[in-house]
């Protein structure tokens, strides 16, 4: 995932985060270097004051939230005496106040920060943090589900070796088919799909190939051929069990199979899955 990617994530939960708190500003950015965070999306601002400032960790509230991994806020910025204040000069220019600052955390290392802030000393109320915090989930969500693309999509690009290799191809298929679906990125989740198209075309399929199965009983399949139950697919790819079943037994029908495992088969025989 680049830094443009998880610059546009920022930017579209600050205006969510905006238009779901009511907060006249919102900005954030990334950690660039793993200490330091970057204020590049700025939303509601009057001036430029805070773009492109560079926050340390431990400094100021937003430097506070990478340090503890948590959200930090005060109701009067400029008063606060828990946070350093390098920054009072950027925060006045801009005219803020009351400030609220949480970290975008993906499996326990800080990537960025989301704040809010109000042009009045006022405590930060529970609708503004939950409305931040949840803004701030929506991001890391995001960012995972990327990183975790990145990293199948990579490991298709790897050479194919050793007796139980076909397994492990296998199961990167089977795990791109259901993270695609979760990918709100057209040209991502483009390449996820075309990553499979490969996974799969690397089985050497035979003429059998005549079979056509739509992308989602394709989807089922992938799980089924890794053991997955129907209660497990139904999970992984964010239906319900009986729409897995559904799935099943139309691709079942189309494959002229009569059990799961024939179905798998076939699939593999119609070059349908790796």
């Amino acid at each position: 995932m680049t830094a443009t990617d998880e610059a546009l994530e920022i930017r579209s939960a600050l205006l969510a985060l905006r238009r779901s708190a009511g907060l006249p500003v919102a900005f954030g950015g990334l950690l660039h270097d793993g200490a330091s965070l970057r204020l590049t999306e700025l939303t509601g601002a009057s001036t430029a004051a805070l773009s492109g400032l560079l926050i340390s960790s431990g400094n100021g509230v937003g430097g506070r939230a990478v340090a503890l991994g948590r959200p930090c806020g005060v109701a009067d910025y400029a008063q606060a005496r828990h946070i350093s204040h390098e920054y009072d000069a950027a925060v006045a220019a801009e005219g803020l106040r009351s400030v609220l600052a949480v970290p975008v955390v993906v499996r326990r290392r800080v990537r960025g920060v989301l704040y809010g802030a109000l042009r009045a000393p006022l405590p930060i109320g529970d609708r503004v943090f939950d409305a931040a915090v949840a803004a701030a989930r929506d991001v890391e969500q995001a960012l995972a589900v990327r990183d975790e693309a990145r990293r199948l999509l990579a490991s298709t690009r790897e050479p194919v070796a050793g007796p139980g290799a076909w397994e492990e191809v296998r199961a990167a298929h089977g795990e791109l088919r259901a993270l695609a679906p979760r990918v709100g990125d057209p040209h991502l989740r483009a390449a996820l799909l075309a990553a499979c198209a490969r996974l799969s075309g690397a089985a050497a399929p035979s003429p059998e190939r005549r079979v056509a199965l739509t992308p989602r009983e394709v989807d089922v399949l992938s799980c089924v051929a890794s053991g997955a139950t129907n209660a497990s697919a139904a999970e992984a790819l964010g239906v319900r069990p009986e729409t897995v079943k559904a799935y099943l037994r139309s691709a079942m029908r189309k494959l002229g199979a009569h059990t799961r495992l024939e179905a798998v088969v076939a699939a593999r025989r119609a070059g349908l899955l790796p």
